[in-house]
Protein backbone atom coordinates (compact mmCIF):
# COMPACT_ATOMS: atom_id res chain seq x y z
CA UNK A 1 0.00 0.00 0.00
CA UNK A 2 1.42 3.47 -0.45
CA UNK A 3 0.79 6.04 2.05
CA UNK A 4 0.80 9.78 2.13
CA UNK A 5 3.36 11.45 3.10
CA UNK A 6 0.75 13.65 5.49
CA UNK A 7 -0.04 10.10 7.11
CA UNK A 8 4.15 9.44 7.19
CA UNK A 9 5.01 13.04 8.67
CA UNK A 10 2.10 12.77 11.25
CA UNK A 11 3.31 9.16 12.33
CA UNK A 12 6.77 11.14 12.38
CA UNK A 13 5.84 14.02 14.92
CA UNK A 14 4.04 11.81 17.15
CA UNK A 15 6.80 9.58 17.54
CA UNK A 16 9.95 11.22 16.44
CA UNK A 17 11.00 7.43 14.59
CA UNK A 18 13.05 7.94 11.39
CA UNK A 19 10.89 8.60 8.18
CA UNK A 20 12.08 5.65 6.14
CA UNK A 21 10.50 3.04 9.60
CA UNK A 22 7.29 5.56 9.71
CA UNK A 23 6.39 4.60 5.59
CA UNK A 24 7.27 1.36 6.75
CA UNK A 25 5.23 0.22 9.34
CA UNK A 26 2.40 2.39 7.51
CA UNK A 27 2.88 0.31 4.39
CA UNK A 28 2.53 -3.19 7.14
CA UNK A 29 -0.30 -1.69 8.75
CA UNK A 30 -2.23 -0.50 6.23
CA UNK A 31 -2.33 3.31 6.98
CA UNK A 32 -3.35 2.64 10.59
CA UNK A 33 -2.05 5.07 12.82
CA UNK A 34 -2.61 2.76 15.58
CA UNK A 35 -1.43 -0.13 14.70
CA UNK A 36 1.81 1.19 12.93
CA UNK A 37 2.39 3.13 16.18
CA UNK A 38 2.40 -0.53 17.98
CA UNK A 39 5.09 -1.95 15.35
CA UNK A 40 7.70 0.85 16.23
CA UNK A 41 7.11 0.00 19.00
CA UNK A 42 8.08 -3.64 18.58
CA UNK A 43 11.09 -2.87 16.44
CA UNK A 44 11.94 -0.86 18.74
CA UNK A 45 12.39 -4.10 21.71
CA UNK A 46 13.95 -5.80 19.05
CA UNK A 47 16.81 -3.03 18.30
CA UNK A 48 17.03 -2.62 21.90
CA UNK A 49 17.48 -6.35 22.42
CA UNK A 50 20.11 -6.05 19.84
CA UNK A 51 21.99 -3.56 21.07
CA UNK A 52 21.87 -4.04 24.94
CA UNK A 53 25.52 -5.69 25.23
CA UNK A 54 26.97 -2.55 22.95
CA UNK A 55 29.30 -0.58 25.14
CA UNK A 56 28.21 2.83 25.74
CA UNK A 57 31.03 4.97 26.23
CA UNK A 58 29.66 8.61 25.17
CA UNK A 59 26.38 10.56 27.09
CA UNK A 60 25.83 13.55 29.32
CA UNK A 61 24.81 14.19 32.85
CA UNK A 62 21.39 16.25 32.96
CA UNK A 63 20.13 17.89 35.75
CA UNK A 64 17.15 19.33 37.17
CA UNK A 65 16.23 21.98 39.93
CA UNK A 66 12.15 21.66 40.56
CA UNK A 67 11.28 25.37 40.41
CA UNK A 68 11.20 25.87 44.10
CA UNK A 69 14.50 25.38 44.65
CA UNK A 70 14.75 22.47 47.08
CA UNK A 71 14.84 19.57 44.98
CA UNK A 72 17.74 18.61 42.22
CA UNK A 73 18.85 15.86 40.13
CA UNK A 74 22.12 15.02 38.52
CA UNK A 75 21.55 11.77 36.01
CA UNK A 76 24.33 10.31 34.13
CA UNK A 77 22.76 8.87 30.48
CA UNK A 78 25.40 7.16 28.74
CA UNK A 79 25.44 6.14 24.49
CA UNK A 80 27.31 4.92 22.07
CA UNK A 81 28.91 7.65 20.21
CA UNK A 82 29.29 11.76 20.81
CA UNK A 83 26.91 11.86 17.98
CA UNK A 84 24.13 10.68 19.65
CA UNK A 85 24.70 12.17 22.76
CA UNK A 86 24.80 15.91 20.88
CA UNK A 87 21.40 14.86 19.39
CA UNK A 88 18.42 16.82 20.64
CA UNK A 89 16.34 13.81 21.09
CA UNK A 90 19.11 11.77 23.74
CA UNK A 91 19.00 15.52 25.26
CA UNK A 92 15.36 15.16 26.00
CA UNK A 93 15.68 11.38 27.33
CA UNK A 94 18.27 12.56 29.84
CA UNK A 95 16.08 15.48 31.01
CA UNK A 96 12.83 13.55 31.06
CA UNK A 97 14.72 10.77 33.24
CA UNK A 98 16.54 13.53 35.29
CA UNK A 99 12.75 15.01 36.20
CA UNK A 100 11.52 12.04 37.04
CA UNK A 101 13.85 11.14 39.61
CA UNK A 102 13.05 14.65 41.08
CA UNK A 103 9.31 13.66 41.15
CA UNK A 104 9.04 10.23 42.28
CA UNK A 105 12.69 9.46 44.24
CA UNK A 106 13.81 6.20 43.59
CA UNK A 107 16.86 4.38 44.94
CA UNK A 108 18.15 2.07 42.21
CA UNK A 109 17.91 1.77 38.50
CA UNK A 110 16.95 -1.35 38.29
CA UNK A 111 15.23 -3.87 40.17
CA UNK A 112 18.30 -5.46 39.92
CA UNK A 113 20.85 -3.14 41.81
CA UNK A 114 18.88 -3.52 45.02
CA UNK A 115 21.15 -5.43 47.08
CA UNK A 116 20.04 -8.77 48.51
CA UNK A 117 20.32 -8.45 51.85
CA UNK A 118 17.55 -5.34 51.33
CA UNK A 119 15.15 -7.73 49.16
CA UNK A 120 15.83 -10.35 52.16
CA UNK A 121 14.82 -7.95 54.80
CA UNK A 122 11.95 -6.51 52.72
CA UNK A 123 10.47 -10.53 52.08
CA UNK A 124 11.10 -10.95 55.59
CA UNK A 125 9.26 -8.10 57.17
CA UNK A 126 5.85 -8.96 55.11
CA UNK A 127 6.16 -12.34 55.64
CA UNK A 128 6.39 -11.51 59.48
CA UNK A 129 3.09 -9.19 59.07
CA UNK A 130 0.67 -11.43 56.84
CA UNK A 131 1.88 -14.34 59.07
CA UNK A 132 -0.94 -13.94 61.62
CA UNK A 133 -3.44 -13.25 59.34
CA UNK A 134 -5.02 -16.35 59.39
CA UNK A 135 -4.73 -16.92 55.37
CA UNK A 136 -3.88 -20.36 54.07
CA UNK A 137 0.70 -20.10 53.02
CA UNK A 138 -0.01 -20.01 48.98
CA UNK A 139 -2.64 -17.09 49.48
CA UNK A 140 -0.05 -15.56 51.87
CA UNK A 141 2.96 -16.06 49.83
CA UNK A 142 1.08 -14.46 46.58
CA UNK A 143 0.38 -11.33 48.45
CA UNK A 144 3.93 -11.27 49.82
CA UNK A 145 5.06 -11.49 46.23
CA UNK A 146 2.93 -8.87 45.38
CA UNK A 147 3.82 -6.62 47.88
CA UNK A 148 6.93 -7.36 46.63
CA UNK A 149 6.76 -6.54 43.25
CA UNK A 150 5.09 -3.05 44.48
CA UNK A 151 8.50 -2.67 46.09
CA UNK A 152 10.12 -2.97 43.67
CA UNK A 153 8.68 -0.33 41.13
CA UNK A 154 8.37 2.41 43.70
CA UNK A 155 12.34 1.92 44.46
CA UNK A 156 13.94 1.02 40.95
CA UNK A 157 13.68 4.03 38.47
CA UNK A 158 13.38 1.48 34.70
CA UNK A 159 10.32 0.07 37.08
CA UNK A 160 8.62 2.91 37.60
CA UNK A 161 5.35 4.47 36.13
CA UNK A 162 6.53 7.25 33.77
CA UNK A 163 5.81 10.88 35.00
CA UNK A 164 4.78 12.37 31.35
CA UNK A 165 2.82 9.20 30.86
CA UNK A 166 1.93 7.29 33.42
CA UNK A 167 0.44 4.46 30.94
CA UNK A 168 4.07 3.31 30.26
CA UNK A 169 7.14 2.18 32.80
CA UNK A 170 10.57 4.29 32.22
CA UNK A 171 11.83 1.29 30.85
CA UNK A 172 9.47 1.17 27.99
CA UNK A 173 10.33 5.00 27.75
CA UNK A 174 14.01 3.91 27.86
CA UNK A 175 13.65 0.99 24.82
CA UNK A 176 11.61 2.98 22.79
CA UNK A 177 14.19 5.55 22.67
CA UNK A 178 16.95 2.92 21.94
CA UNK A 179 14.59 1.89 18.91
CA UNK A 180 14.30 5.58 17.44
CA UNK A 181 18.11 6.27 17.99
CA UNK A 182 19.45 3.17 17.14
CA UNK A 183 22.11 2.89 19.94
CA UNK A 184 22.53 1.23 22.88
CA UNK A 185 21.34 3.39 26.06
CA UNK A 186 21.97 3.27 29.57
CA UNK A 187 21.55 5.12 32.91
CA UNK A 188 23.84 4.59 34.42
CA UNK A 189 23.59 6.44 37.71
CA UNK A 190 21.60 9.89 39.29
CA UNK A 191 21.78 11.18 42.53
CA UNK A 192 19.03 13.68 44.20
CA UNK A 193 19.56 16.49 46.09
CA UNK A 194 16.55 17.68 48.64
CA UNK A 195 15.78 19.81 51.39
Amino acid sequence: MDVGLDLIKALRDKTQASLGDCRAVLEESGGDLEKAEGLLRVRGKKIAEKKADRAAHAGMIASYVHSNGRVGVLVEVRCETDFVARAELFKQLAHDIALQVAAMNPVYVSAGDIPGDIVAAQRAELEKEFAASGKPPEVTRKIVDGKLAKFFDEQSLLAQAFVKDPSRKVGDVLTDAVGKIGENIRIEKFVRYEF
